[in-house]
């Protein structure tokens, strides 16, 4: 299955239970790790652990293989990693205060003035 393939269904599986604030990020550039990171927010522990559930169940029917799933316990934030595509699905306080699209997105954090690399939103 392909990687855009795999984040609509994703992106489909957060909207079906309500996420807000969903941003598809384009990490291809900037990582070997996965190529697309999913960030959206849950308005609280029992939407973010529903919002995750959603992701991996879609994505299981679909034949994606699920490479691991964190964070179900405390539902601030949990991380569904199917490979290529990372979702991270957590509540809006903790999304402001680690604030990874930030991290990811306008540049790359370094401590070299300029050796950022920018990323594109899909």
């Amino acid at each position: 299955m392909e990687i855009q393939e795999i984040s609509k269904l994703a992106v489909e599986a957060l909207e079906d239970i309500k996420g807000k604030d969903i941003i598809e990020l384009d990490t291809s550039k900037l990582t070997s790790l996965f190529q697309r990171m999913i960030v959206a927010t849950g308005d609280s522990n029992r939407q973010v652990k529903a919002l995750a559930n959603s992701v991996q169940v879609k994505l299981k029917e679909a034949g994606v293989d699920i490479v691991g799933s964190e964070g179900h316990e405390s539902g601030e934030w949990v991380l569904v990693d199917a490979g290529d595509v990372v979702v991270h699905v957590m509540l809006p306080a903790v999304r402001d205060y680690y604030d990874i699209e930030a991290l990811w997105g306008g540049q790359k954090p370094s401590f070299a003035p300029g050796a950022g690399k920018p990323w594109s939103s899909v």
